[in-house]
């Protein structure tokens, strides 16, 4: 196991050419992909992967699109880095001159824009430098690497699928599996906690069922829009009425559909809600009451039938393990300085990768830095303003600055394998 000041010595006399890789990312950031259909992307990893000629065994088309690499170099730790590389369907709005214009049909077969509103473009292209650093440095180190490109994250089920499909038959099982997103942070700045460091997610699509109709006549139907309507403001009861405050929760109601014009009064309606929770005590309250609610009010509406509550995402608590997290809170200490915090808040967002470890009982540890450009978050916090001046994760105007932004992610990639990888 290698010292903070170890690896900053280390990680000096070797690096990569920059500018590739900003090209890279400008590339993936322009030609995003839906979540299972990401095709491309893997593509142009694998070819990458390929041509840094380091020996990396590379293995495709693993739960999907989903893909690794191996490199063998001696008897030590197995660490695997992970990546996501799916985009999100959201209308690029940053006005960069690399900004996304590619459309896509969704599972569902509806066309939609698609963009790298998360920062996934980011994650692909940090661990491909960090795959070329730590391969130049196969004499500072021994073990095994797995860099792990993994699908359909934004859905959920990507890190999963990949463990269903075999991944640990065509790989070796990591002793240790690291993680990292982007967010919106001081560019430069990295952030990690022992513990909980992101939330349980549970999402559902919900069908309410009525009598549709002329909308001259409301009385010859059961309106689900007005049905829905109760069900949507009675949800927003469900954390400031029926939850500790001293527990997190948040229920958000993200999609309400019923209808194609507004002189018919539809048979049915649709929606769809998210709920975040660090606790499975409070999970399962906040369930139960989002099934009481629906169907109470599904009886008092005179709904034609049973609603439908369709389970459609699922996320696991992400925890740190301690140990390994405090390995890697002391290389980041040393390594970062001032600009990582050991004690960052745990996240209300939520991430699948965490299975690639759990499923055969291993450690895992996550983090986060920064990508808001270091002017733009100082004059918004100064003016008190971060909320309406910085754009977070999922907004259309997402768009990390590439530097420090990429160099920070890379560092941290090879820093956190260094840690536990064996110097030889």
């Amino acid at each position: 196991m290698s010292t903070g000041k170890d690896l900053y010595s280390l990680l000096s006399s070797s690096n990569v050419d920059f500018d590739q890789y900003e090209t890279l990312y400008k590339h993936f950031h322009s030609h995003p992909e839906l979540s299972f259909q990401e095709a491309r992307t893997a593509s142009t990893i694998a070819a990458h992967l390929r041509s840094l000629n380091a020996g990396y065994e590379i293995h495709t088309s693993i739960g999907g699109h989903g893909l690794a690499g191996v490199l063998r170099n001696g008897t030590g730790k197995t660490v695997l880095l992970r990546a996501d590389m799916d985009a999100l369907p959201v209308k690029e709005d940053t006005g960069l001159d690399y900004a996304s214009k590619v459309t896509m049909r969704d599972n569902d077969d509806i066309v939609k824009p698609v963009m790298h509103a998360c920062g996934h473009d980011m994650h692909v292209t940090a661990l491909l430098a960090a795959a070329e650093r730590l391969a130049k440095m196969k004499n500072s180190w021994a073990g095994i690497l797995i860099v792990l490109f993994q699908p359909n994250e934004e859905r959920g089920g990507g890190a999963q699928a990949m463990v269903d499909d075999g991944l640990y038959s065509k790989i070796p099982i990591p002793d240790i599996v690291l993680g990292q997103h982007v967010m919106a942070m001081k560019a430069g700045d990295i952030g990690c906690r022992l513990g909980n460091i992101m939330s349980e997610a549970d999402s559902f699509k919900i069908t309410l069922f009525g009598r549709g109709g002329h909308g001259s006549m409301p009385h010859r139907t059961v309106d689900p829009v007005v049905m829905a309507a109760g069900v949507v403001m009675k949800l927003q009861t469900v954390v400031s009425r029926e939850v500790d405050p001293n527990q997190f929760a948040v229920v958000t109601v993200g999609s309400l559909q019923a209808g194609q014009t507004e002189n018919i009064i539809s048979d049915r309606a649709e929606i769809r809600v998210n709920v975040r929770t660090q606790d499975g005590e409070v999970r399962h309250r906040i369930l139960a009451a989002i099934r009481r609610i629906v169907k109470g009010e599904c009886e008092a509406s005179g709904a034609m039938d049973e609603p439908s509550i369709e389970v459609t995402t699922k996320f696991p608590l992400s925890v740190n393990d301690e140990s390994i997290a405090k390995s890697v809170h002391d290389s980041f200490g040393s390594f970062f300085g001032n600009c990582f915090d050991p004690d960052i808040a745990c996240s209300t967002a939520s991430e699948d990768y965490s299975i690639l470890g759990s499923s055969n009982g291993k450690p895992c540890c996550f983090w986060f830095f920064g990508g808001v450009d270091e002017k733009r978050w100082n004059e918004a916090k100064t003016r008190g303003r971060l909320a309406e001046d910085v754009a977070v994760n999922h907004s259309p105007f997402f768009a990390p600055v590439i530097q420090p932004t990429l160099k920070t992610g890379v560092d941290a990639l090879c820093v956190a394998a260094l840690t536990f990888l064996k110097s030889s």
